[in-house]
C-alpha cells in the first residue's frame, strides 16, 4: 500500500509499504479521508516517532475484522477516535475512556491514517460506527479537534445558551470550538492574527471576532461583554494566548486549555493572584470519551454542527509536507484532509 512515512525531522516520504492485518481483536480499515492535525506537526518537526506512519483524524470502510471482533463486520463505514483504551483501567471503568492509564495513539502508538489501510488494535473499543448520512470529509474533519472542544465544551466548561464565550486562535480546534459554542446557543467571539482565518471563524458561528496584531484583545472582549467572557478557551497553545485567555475572563469565569503548549517544556505562567482574586476556574480538555461519540454524531446529524465547513483543500500524501511547512509559518486558513493516496 502506500502510505507517508516519517524519516526524518520535517521529512515525510510516500512510500510503498507492506499492508497491516489486524490482531485477533483488531479491525483493518480502508483509509477514506484523514485530517491534516496540528498534532501531527509536532511529531514532524521533531522526526518522532521514526519510520513511523503518522496521521489520528481518519475514517473509512472496514476491510477485515480479527476473530474476536463482534461489533463490526466487513463493509461497515467507520471513524476512529484518536485516543485508545483498554477498558480495564478505573478510568475507563468509569467512562473516562480517554484517559485511560494505557491509553494509544494512531500515528504515534502504531502506524496511522497517512497510508491507504490502517490496523486499529482492540477494534470493538476504539472503532465507531459511522452513519451513511454523515460523509467521509465531514467524519475525518470531526477528527481530534472536533472530539477535544466538544468535550471540552460540553462535559468540561459546560457552556450554557446565552453565555459569552471567546475562543483564541481561529485554526482546526478554534473553529471546531467555535461551530460548538456557537451550535450550544452561546455568544462566541473568535480571536486570531488572520484576517483569512477570523473570516471563516463568522461562518463557523463566531458572532465577533477581533485580529489581536491590531486590537488589544483583552480590552476588546471586556468592553464587548460588559465585564469580561464566561468562558474563555486556548484553542492554539502558546502562552500568549493561555494567559489573555485567562485575563478575559469575568469573575467566577472559566479557563479552557485545549492546546498542548509545545515550548518551555510545556510550561507557562500564569496570573494565579488574578485567578484567585476573581475565582477563576482552569480546565483542560484531551481528546473525549468513547461514550460521548453519540452526542458528537447526533449534532452533526441534526445539521448542528458543519465539520466540513473549515475543510479547505482535499490534498494528496504527497502534499502534506507542504502543508507542515505552512503550518510553521501560521500562513494556512481552515484544515485540510487527504483523500489521494499518492
Amino acid at each position: 500500500m502506500k502510505a507517508l512515512v516519517l524519516v526524518d525531522k520535517q521529512k515525510c516520504e510516500v512510500k510503498n509499504v507492506q499492508d497491516p492485518t489486524p490482531d485477533k481483536d483488531g479491525i483493518l480499515i480502508k483509509v477514506m479521508a484523514n485530517g491534516v492535525c496540528r498534532s501531527d506537526l509536532h511529531f514532524w518537526l521533531h522526526g518522532q516517532p521514526a519510520n513511523r506512519i503518522l496521521g489520528h483524524e481518519f475514517c473509512g470502510v472496514v476491510e477485515e475484522v480479527g476473530r474476536e471482533v463482534t461489533h463490526f463486520k466487513k463493509g461497515d463505514r467507520v471513524v476512529v477516535p484518536f485516543i485508545g483504551s483498554d477498558g480495564t483501567c478505573p478510568f475507563c471503568l468509569s467512562g473516562k475512556s480517554n484517559l485511560c492509564d494505557s491509553r494509544s495513539f494512531p500515528g504515534m502508538s502504531y502506524d496511522g491514517g497517512y497510508a491507504e489501510y490502517v490496523a486499529v488494535p482492540k477494534g470493538d473499543r476504539n472503532v465507531i460506527h459511522l452513519p451513511e448520512e454523515i460523509d467521509f470529509l465531514d467524519a475525518s474533519a470531526l477528527g481530534c479537534r472536533f472530539m477535544t472542544a466538544f468535550h471540552g465544551l460540553v462535559d468540561r466548561a459546560q457552556v450554557m445558551p446565552g453565555e459569552w464565550v471567546a475562543i483564541y486562535g481561529c485554526g482546526g480546534l478554534g473553529l471546531s470550538a467555535i461551530n460548538i459554542a456557537s451550535a450550544m446557543g452561546a455568544n462566541v467571539i473568535g480571536v486570531d492574527i488572520q484576517d483569512t482565518n477570523l473570516a471563516l471563524a463568522k461562518q463557523m458561528g463566531a458572532a465577533y471576532t477581533i485580529n489581536s496584531r491590531k486590537t488589544n484583545p483583552v480590552e476588546a472582549i471586556m468592553e464587548l461583554t460588559k465585564g469580561g467572557a464566561d468562558v474563555s478557551v486556548d484553542a492554539l497553545g502558546h502562552s500568549e494566548t493561555c494567559v489573555n485567555s485567562i485575563l478575559s475572563l469575568k469573575k467566577d469565569g472559566r479557563h479552557l486549555q485545549g492546546g498542548l503548549i509545545t515550548h518551555d517544556g510545556g510550561n507557562v505562567t500564569i496570573p494565579v493572584t488574578e485567578m484567585v482574586k476573581k475565582e477563576i476556574r482552569f480546565l483542560s480538555t484531551f481528546g473525549m470519551p468513547v461514550h460521548g461519540y453519540s452526542s458528537l454524531l447526533s449534532f452533526v446529524l441534526q445539521g448542528k454542527l458543519s465539520p466540513s465547513k473549515m475543510v479547505n483543500c482535499e490534498v494528496s500524501l504527497s502534499e502534506v509536507n507542504d502543508i507542515f511547512e505552512g503550518m510553521t509559518q501560521n500562513t494556512l486558513t481552515g484544515t485540510f484532509v487527504v483523500t489521494k493516496f499518492e
